[in-house]
């Protein structure tokens, strides 16, 4: 799991229009603002789309240009400096052309490799892992982006009241927004070592935890609903998973809990990451959350938090982040130190 660091050089991130609050989303959908507090723990989220006229008005390769730009301005870095691009995404704009070529042709990129990468939330965490090997195999810099527009599933002119939990669930939990990291094999701009990369899928024999449809020509009138989401078995799960995502990171890297001074838990909801890192139980570690603000992002969520990280990481200080992706149980995580 270690190797040689690669270093994180600059973080973006790029969240649509106006944060919506439980006010607005209550009142637009029929349902009660404090049930949504009260059940999900998310105060505030954004859109691509306008909820009144249901007007797309970002694209996901917007919104994850938008991250790249902001991560290399950070990084002190231009657009001539990379030499990769990759894009994670539940969500992407189309299945062809890719939304990192797309992405790439915003930022003026060209003659350079581009991957995008379909997967949940985990997905940010393997852009950053296929990152750190592209750097290990001799390239310089590169750009890595997770992003996620949820809301395109999401019918924003019916009454979601009488929707099952299960179903309803997925209108008040999910934001859109996308964040961006460069990579560089030295350090440069915010000089923090990504020490150890975690990324193993776990699910063999299990059912699927969550499920986002696809739906061709050949079947638009589906009865299936676009989004699944297990809860009952999405909250078993996810603090046991945290735990051993907590100590295989640092058994491998030799560090102790004590080593530890910030930590970014999962961010599925407000009331679940409050519950994992109850469950965690680590005494002294500073959190670093934001899923309360921004609603769950999916791809860009890991990313969300590198950057309210990065202001308070100091000298020497290391940071854990952990990610489980419910869709086949997929353990992630990332071990960083300022240098």
């Amino acid at each position: 799991m270690s190797q040689k660091p690669t270093y994180l050089a600059g973080v973006g991130t790029a969240l649509p229009g106006k944060p919506v609050d439980n006010t607005e989303l209550g009142r637009h959908f029929g349902v009660s603002d404090e049930w949504v507090d009260i059940f999900v723990g998310t105060r505030t989220r954004h859109f691509a789309r306008d909820l009144e006229t249901g007007e797309v008005r970002y694209r996901l390769a917007d919104l994850c240009a938008e991250a790249g730009h902001w991560a290399l301005e950070s990084s002190g870095l231009s657009g001539a400096d990379m030499d990769f691009l990759v894009v994670s995404s539940t969500t992407p704009d189309t299945l062809l052309p890719t939304t990192a070529a797309e992405v790439a042709d915003t930022l003026q990129f060209n003659h350079l490799p581009v991957y995008q990468v379909q997967a949940g939330c985990s997905g940010a965490v393997q852009v950053l892992e296929l990152g750190r090997s592209l750097i290990a195999a001799g390239h310089r810099h590169g750009l890595v982006i997770g992003g996620d527009v949820t809301s395109k599933h999401l019918d924003v002119r019916k009454n979601i009241s009488r929707l099952p939990t299960d179903e309803l669930v997925n209108y008040v939990l999910f934001g859109d927004g996308a964040g961006a990291a460069v990579l560089s094999a030295e350090p440069a701009g915010e000089r923090v070592a990504l020490r150890a990369v975690l990324n193993r899928f776990t699910g063999r024999g299990r059912p699927t935890g969550q499920v986002v449809d696809w739906y061709g020509a050949a079947d638009r009138d589906t009865e299936r609903p676009m989004l699944y989401e297990d809860y009952k078995a999405i909250e078993e799960s996810l603090p046991q998973m945290s735990v051993e995502i907590l100590w295989e990171l640092l058994d491998g890297l030799g560090w102790s809990a004590a080593d530890i001074d910030y930590l970014l838990p999962p961010q599925l909801s407000g009331r679940m990451t409050q519950r994992i890192v109850d469950h965690l139980g680590i005494e002294g570690v500073k959190e670093v959350s934001c899923v309360d603000r921004t609603g769950n992002t999916g791809n860009a969520m890991p990313f969300l938090q590198l950057a309210e990280l990065m202001p308070q990481l100091q000298e020497k200080e290391r940071a854990l982040a952990i990610v489980v992706e419910s869709s086949k149980w997929i353990k992630a995580g990332l071990a960083l130190e300022r240098v």
